[in-house]
């Protein structure tokens, strides 16, 4: 689940292996330019770490943090299955 702390939500993700976390951080990239809202985020091995904020509005989550986080969900509950 998300969390929010800092004016921003994070979230944490785990895969079997490194190439299934760069998949997933792929169909992540195919979104965030669909959506023109970027992530932070970083990666190592199995485990991917995002952060979302809106810089444009000073840093605070706003609706765009909360439509990517929704679809980043969506991505990995279908990747889980």
């Amino acid at each position: 689940m998300w969390k929010e702390t800092d004016n921003k939500i994070t979230r944490s993700f785990q895969f079997k292996d490194f190439r299934a976390a760069m998949a997933f951080m792929n169909q992540v990239a195919d979104i965030a330019e669909e959506l023109d809202h970027h992530p932070w985020w970083s990666n190592v091995y199995n485990k991917v770490e995002i952060e979302l904020t809106t810089h444009d509005a000073g840093n605070t989550v706003t609706a765009k943090d909360l439509e990517l986080a929704r679809r980043i969900d969506e991505l990995y509950d279908n990747l889980m299955v």
